[in-house]
């Protein structure tokens, strides 16, 4: 009996006809060859960026600082992104409430004004915003007959915005309306100022020039009356009154002297 053992297939027999004759007949390539052709249309590490090795010497240094750097950029995008999302609802806020406001809801409108103060962001873009609040708050307390508020808005609108024309008109005449004719008269210069073509400024000066030149003479007269009263009550117990005493005027050096009449 013959005995025939099977073939032990080998990796070329696997291969096709095509295949197993190009790896027979095709020669190695030499060194130099091989090395052309792993080069050719790429960039060697020479050309391109630095090689890893040496990134990797400093410890991941290079890689931690770019990290810091990224994330810096996303916070910062990140605050910038709340900044003007709350800006935009304190610009809603004041917009609701202007509309309460012109419905004559002033109390509901100073809500709506003091929210948009306490989300608008303290920064250069949102100065605008505020002190435009603030001095429409001070309508609503003009409104409301609150005047010392009113004022106390005013000169918070107008540290944030010294030329806020608004804003010194309703002091001028938050000030007037307390008799304080002196500080109404300066709001009311400021803004004669600021534009000299304003017509309703110009007639207001004179007008309180006056009041605020009677309001000296009133107190001056209130201060005497005072004086007077003080001086009696110490020179009756000896029988005497200020009437007692007159004050002449000398004409050639302009003071005064005091002489005793019974």
């Amino acid at each position: 009996m013959v005995v025939i053992e099977p073939a032990i297939e080998s990796e070329e027999t696997n291969l096709n006809p095509k295949q197993a004759s190009s790896s027979t007949t095709t020669p190695p390539a030499t060194s130099a060859e091989s090395a052309k052709d792993a080069s050719d249309g790429f960039e060697t590490a020479s050309e391109g960026e630095p090689e890893t090795d040496d990134e990797e010497s400093d410890g991941g240094a290079g890689d931690e600082q770019q990290q810091q750097q990224v994330s810096s950029c996303e916070d910062a995008l990140n605050d910038d992104q709340l900044k003007e999302k709350a800006l935009a609802q304190a610009n809603d806020a004041k917009m609701e409430g202007n509309k309460l406001f012109g419905a004559g809801q002033y109390q509901e409108a100073l809500s709506q004004y003091e929210l948009a103060l306490q989300v608008a962001p303290e920064m250069p873009s949102s100065v605008e915003i505020r002190s435009i609040c603030h001095a429409n708050q001070a309508i609503c307390f003009l409104k409301l007959e609150k005047i010392e508020d009113a004022i106390k808005e005013c000169t918070k609108a107008l540290e944030l915005n010294p030329t806020y024309m608004k804003a010194l008109t309703r002091r001028a005449e938050a000030h007037e309306k307390l008799e304080h004719f002196e500080e109404a008269l300066a709001d009311t210069k400021k803004i004669l100022e600021l534009d000299p073509s304003n017509s309703q400024a110009r007639r207001a000066i004179p007008r309180l020039e006056q009041l605020a030149k009677e309001k000296q003479e009133k107190l001056k007269e209130e201060m005497i009356g005072k004086l007077k009263d003080m001086g009696n009550s110490l020179l009756g117990r000896f029988g005497m009154s200020v009437d007692n005493f007159k004050a002449v005027k000398d004409p050639e050096t302009g003071q005064y002297s005091i002489s005793f009449q019974r």
